[in-house]
């Protein structure tokens, strides 16, 4: 029952801070970011934030930016969440956008994908 509800409250903050990074004001958190994962340990004092950022060159800058505007941030979402505890916010950088596009480039290359072997071109499999 408690693991649902760590699912659940990870969930929350995940949609809350999507929405609040629209309004940080720190000029280093500029582009296309969002919200991949929240983490929160099971008393929740903690949250480790995974951001995926679209310009790569200013991922360090977008990170710093939002570790700098965490303490605003957690305030904001502590009025927005009813829980004893506002957790710490912990951003890391997440690059599974990134991993999952490259193995799609893969797939997509001949090169690296065989082409469909033609001595089993008889083979009918039943469709259903």
């Amino acid at each position: 029952m408690a693991g649902n509800r760590i699912g659940r409250v990870n969930e929350e903050i995940q949609r809350e801070l999507s929405a609040l990074l629209r309004r940080v004001k720190d000029p280093r958190v500029t582009g296309l970011v969002s919200v991949t994962a929240v983490e929160t340990t099971p008393d929740l004092r903690y949250a480790r934030v995974f951001v995926s950022v679209a310009d790569k060159s200013a991922a360090a800058q977008v990170l710093a930016g939002l570790k700098s505007a965490s303490g605003w941030l957690r305030r904001e979402l502590g009025q927005a969440l009813s829980l004893r505890y506002t957790p710490e916010l912990i951003f890391q950088r997440d690059d599974s956008i990134d991993k999952g596009a490259h193995i799609l480039d893969m797939l997509r290359d001949p090169q690296v994908v065989k082409p469909p072997n033609p001595a089993n071109e008889q083979i009918i499999l039943d469709e259903e």
